[in-house]
């Protein structure tokens, strides 16, 4: 397995972090666990950003595992190359929701572009 195929398990799970921390920072018990998506609903502040991160998280990672995979058949760029795009896209999620639940929205923006940026270069690679 490659380092960038490790990416893709750890993109995967990145999003539960963040869902983690919208449950658990208190409020989340037993009688809520019946209807998590009515609790998680009722959030505010950084509990409901850390939430709304966990669902743009869920959304690009299709097109991130697509990329790697695509990638990795049609050798867009040498192994190294991939396995760095990979990391700093994984990266970039972690920073992407870091920047989401401190309510710094300009940079969230920045950092969003940057990860959609990784998924391109994966596709386009640099022809080797």
């Amino acid at each position: 397995m490659t380092l960038a195929f490790w990416c893709v398990l750890v993109a995967f799970l990145l999003p539960y972090a963040f869902t983690m921390f919208a449950k658990f920072q208190g409020g989340f018990g037993p009688r809520e666990n019946h209807n998590p998506r009515e609790f998680l609903d009722t959030l505010a502040g950084a509990r409901k950003r850390a939430h709304w991160a966990q669902q743009n998280s869920f959304e690009v990672t299709p097109a991130f595992a697509a990329a790697v995979i695509i990638a990795q058949i049609a050798h867009t760029a040498p192994q190294n190359t991939l396995n760095g795009i990979a990391v700093a896209f994984v990266c970039s999620r972690i920073l992407y929701g870091i920047c989401y639940i401190g309510d710094w929205a300009s940079a969230r923006s920045l950092v969003w572009f940057f990860g959609i940026g990784c998924i391109i270069a994966l596709f386009v690679g640099t022809g080797a």
